[in-house]
């Protein structure tokens, strides 16, 4: 995608584009608007390596996560950091705090860098951010999530068998009045994966969440404490409490021993993500391991196999996640 793209699509001169998209020089407003959306449109992200490295690409390895709030996406990191190690490739990271908006910014500015392959948290991207990806000529591995079409290649799992698999391992151990607990879904599309599963393979076995709970912001124990004591408060018959990952979990169950309730003879706690941090907790948290250091790992590797020539495009990878029954969920 070049300026002369730009140029045809938007009607103006190659150099009024490019004094629009450097911001610079008299361009009346309505001139700029016409030139950025037809950049926007286009997935056009300008070319900042000067002089005679214009047409390369650098070293880098561009990784857009939406947080760095919770264990999850360092986690992921420390995967695709240690798998690149040896190579000469460096990962360099943006964060988009689940914002679409966010995302398309984060993304322009690294792709203008030109860097030698991206790897990007979701399947879910805006029209102008798939548009980037589309046209960035480079190697793109989205990862945690298969549940969807990639642009490119992907890793990761499946959120909504993973729903599945934690209401069945739920059912079987007897529990029938349920709640959840968890993040604002529109902005966390592998949780909202994760509660279509988890509430269709409920319903089949004729039960509806019965309490839920919303938070917005990075996940923390204090949280979990608060949200624990409101579902409690208003449905004080719950037996079980679903969250949608392990921090605002044991949040909840350090609330729950703390007031003397039996976990999980009067009620049971799961979470996800099987943080291992929280292996010290006075009762092991019954989770799901999403499999976060291997995805990292497989990215890199990836993208280094294609940088060399030797990977495929459109290549899906799909990891199982483990079940960790943890001393919450099975009663004696």
């Amino acid at each position: 995608m070049t300026l002369r793209d730009v140029s045809e699509a938007s009607g103006v001169s190659e150099m009024t584009v490019s004094r629009v998209l450097r911001n610079k020089g008299d361009v009346s407003a309505a001139t700029r608007a016409k030139v950025q959306e037809a950049a926007k449109l286009l997935g056009y992200v300008p070319n900042r390596i000067a002089g005679s490295l214009a047409s390369s690409h650098v070293n880098l390895v561009a990784v857009i996560i939406p947080s760095l709030k919770n264990m999850v996406f360092p986690e992921v990191l420390s995967g695709i950091s240690d798998e690149l190690d040896e190579s000469v490739l460096q990962p360099v990271v943006g964060v988009t705090g689940y914002r679409p908006e966010k995302e398309e910014q984060v993304l322009f500015e690294m792709l203008s860098w030109r860097p030698a392959g991206l790897i990007i948290a979701g399947l879910e991207h805006s029209d102008a951010s798939r548009a980037m990806l589309a046209q960035a000529a480079i190697p793109v591995v989205e990862i945690m999530d298969v549940d969807g079409a990639p642009i490119d290649s992907c890793v990761g799992i499946s959120h909504r068998r993973a729903g599945h698999e934690m209401a069945e391992a739920i059912l079987r151990a007897g529990y029938r009045r349920i709640g959840f607990l968890g993040t604002q879904m529109p902005l966390d599309h592998r949780a909202r994966k994760r509660f279509e599963g988890f509430t269709r393979t409920l319903a089949k076995a004729g039960i509806e969440i019965e309490g839920q709970e919303f938070y917005a912001g990075g996940s923390a124990l204090v949280k979990g404490r608060e949200m624990t004591q409101a579902i409690l408060d208003r449905h004080p018959d719950l037996d079980f409490l679903y969250y949608s990952n392990d921090m605002i979990g044991a949040g909840g169950l350090l609330y729950l021993l703390e007031k003397g309730v039996d976990v999980p003879g009067k009620i049971g706690l799961a979470g996800f993500n099987g943080v291992e941090l929280l292996d010290g907790l006075p009762r092991k948290l019954a989770t799901m391991d999403a499999c976060r250091r291997e995805i990292g790992m497989e990215a890199a590797r990836m993208i280094k196999a294609r940088i060399a020539g030797q990977g495929e495009p459109g290549k899906i990878m799909t990891m199982t996640p483990r079940l960790e029954l943890g001393q919450t969920l099975i009663r004696s």
